[in-house]
């Protein structure tokens, strides 16, 4: 019986000695991932392109625009284009219109919003309601059950007028000759722009028609001291070679009015050098002025 007991006691011991054992094994858990810091891949956005601003090569050569070349003034190109130097110089922001680049390119037209958006104003109108006066009778056909509703008039259609009504229009203008001398050389679209009318230093040299001094001064080569008139929105006129000037940048002139004495400068004698512009390209003026 001892030696059983002895058997019993060190088999209970070798059992605690096992589960001792056991129960210091450290427990290995699985590895836990943290997604928090991660968006779930649905809802991930795609990159956005950044939008690439227009630049002066994208409009090149475009109908309005003009790129600047060698020796260009912008009072030059003012009349290559049919403008006012100083509306091109206000278009485009210039700080100092006296300094233009080669390569350039400039706006030579004028903005358009602001047109169109009076055109759609004007176009859209609104009908406005006129209120019945008291006591008025009801139409007899009208049930006395069903209120009677008016039917308005259609608004009226305001269309704008297109761009070759608008030049028709602006084609009739009443052209006097600039002066009365005799013509020395006539119309030559490469080697004369216009027609070179002679006189004495000192003649009258009158506003060929209704218009606005665009530029007054000696800052063209090769027209001395020069006025440009603007009369609409598609003729100019040109003065050239003038002894003195008498009407400044600005200033409203009448048909007929004297806007600047003949003279030499920056020619060989005294002339008078006169060009009609339409849309800015040189036109024959004889065909525009009154037979003599």
């Amino acid at each position: 019986m001892t030696g059983r007991l002895r058997s019993c006691w060190w088999l209970a011991g070798a059992a605690v000695v096992l589960l001792s054992a056991c129960g210091s094994k450290p427990i290995s858990r699985a590895p836990v991932e943290d997604r928090t810091s991660v968006p779930a891949r649905a809802e991930l956005s795609p990159p956005i392109a950044p939008v690439k601003p227009a630049t002066e090569f994208e409009i090149v050569g475009k109908a309005g625009y003009y790129t600047v070349k060698p020796k260009d003034t912008l009072i030059g190109i003012g009349l290559e284009s049919g403008q006012s130097h100083k509306d091109i110089a206000r278009w485009n922001s210039l700080e100092n219109p006296n300094r233009i680049e080669v390569g350039q390119v400039l706006r030579v037209v004028p903005p358009v919003a602001d047109s169109v958006a009076l055109t759609k104003a004007v176009a859209s109108g609104t009908a406005t309601a006129t209120p019945i006066a008291a006591g008025s009778a009801k139409p007899a056909s009208a049930p006395a059950s069903v209120a009677a509703t008016p039917n308005p008039s259609p608004a009226p259609v305001v269309t704008a007028p297109t761009a070759a009504a608008t030049a028709s229009a602006e084609d009739e203008i009443g052209w006097i000759w600039p002066s009365n001398g005799a013509v020395l050389a006539g119309f030559d679209e490469v080697k004369n722009k216009g027609l070179d009318i002679g006189g004495s230093a000192g003649d009258a040299v009158l506003a060929s028609a209704d218009g606005k001094v665009v530029y007054a001064g000696a800052g063209l080569r090769g027209y001395g001291n020069l006025i440009i008139l603007k009369h609409n929105n598609v003729y100019l006129t040109a003065y050239a070679h003038n002894q003195t000037l008498l009407v400044k940048e600005d200033q409203s002139v009448k048909k007929g009015q004297k806007i600047a004495e003949m003279g030499n400068s920056d020619a060989d004698r005294v002339k008078l050098h006169f060009e009609v512009r339409r849309q800015g390209k040189p036109v024959d003026p004889a065909k525009y002025l009154p037979t003599r």
